[in-house]
């Protein structure tokens, strides 16, 4: 995989936040911490953009795991930013006690219905900030193989980490001072007790991001399992309408 100068990453990205925020006519960003590596990165990143006053991360806990909380608190901490806490699970048993028995049972509908209940949280609190834009916390892998909830977690201003491979990201934490325990911590939604990403997706992050680096630079395959190769290329193509604007019908063609 290819080596990037980690340390001018890091000058990058701050610049292009600065410049996207200033391009915006925006004042403030607002980052919602999951307790993971992704969240921590982002918010370290906007951090150095714009300074640590100007960087707000919500914990929303929905359901979730209290040490993801826990987490998120020492992110917060460690970047020194204002952290709000808002627990949105009395709202999600609500939004489901509403529906009642209007609805089939589903289990993946109920679990994306937390990420958009954060969505909706982020951009409600952003705007009781005046000018703020949403940081998306994606990376490569995430947003090529649709691990993300369409107008859920998939909804932001701009997404930071969107063109970095996991493994990318890992190094950026360091570089930029994340907590140990934040770096090594297993990679979960946090949707219900016990998920963990690559135990959904049924692939590590790893061969994820190998395939996905071979794919974006055009280089062979030699070494690795069809299988994977296979499901990677599936998921990409069912994911597609996800990275994608509303389509439409003109009129006028």
């Amino acid at each position: 995989m290819r080596e990037l100068n980690y340390e001018k990453l890091v000058l990058d990205i701050q610049n292009w936040i600065r410049n996207y925020v200033k391009s915006a006519n925006a004042e403030n960003i607002i980052v919602g911490l999951s307790g993971g590596i992704d969240s921590a990165v982002t918010a370290a990143l906007c951090t150095k953009a714009l300074g640590n006053r100007k960087v707000f991360g919500l914990g929303l806990p929905c359901g979730s795991i209290s040490q993801d909380l826990e987490d998120a608190k020492l992110i917060a901490k460690s970047l020194e930013i204002n952290f709000t806490v808002l627990d949105l699970n009395p709202v999600y048993e609500k939004f489901l006690s509403i529906i009642g028995s209007n609805y089939k049972k589903n289990n993946i509908a109920d679990a994306n219905l937390k990420p958009r209940l954060r969505m909706a949280t982020l951009y409600f609190y952003g705007q009781t900030k005046g000018k703020s834009l949403i940081a998306g916390t994606s990376n490569r892998a995430e947003l090529a193989i649709g691990y993300f909830t369409k107008y859920g977690d998939g909804a932001a201003d701009f997404e930071p980490l969107a063109s970095l491979y996991k493994q990318e990201v890992r190094k950026l934490a360091k570089i930029l001072n994340i907590p140990k325990k934040i770096i090594t911590k297993p990679p979960s939604a946090g949707l219900w007790a016990g998920q963990t990403d690559e135990g959904e997706i049924g692939l590590t992050y790893d061969v994820i991001d190998d395939i996905l680096y071979r794919i974006d630079y055009d280089i062979n395959f030699n070494g690795l399992n069809y299988g994977d190769i296979q499901k990677v290329r599936e998921l990409m193509s069912a994911a597609r309408h996800k990275l994608n604007m509303p389509s439409f019908f003109n009129v006028r063609d």
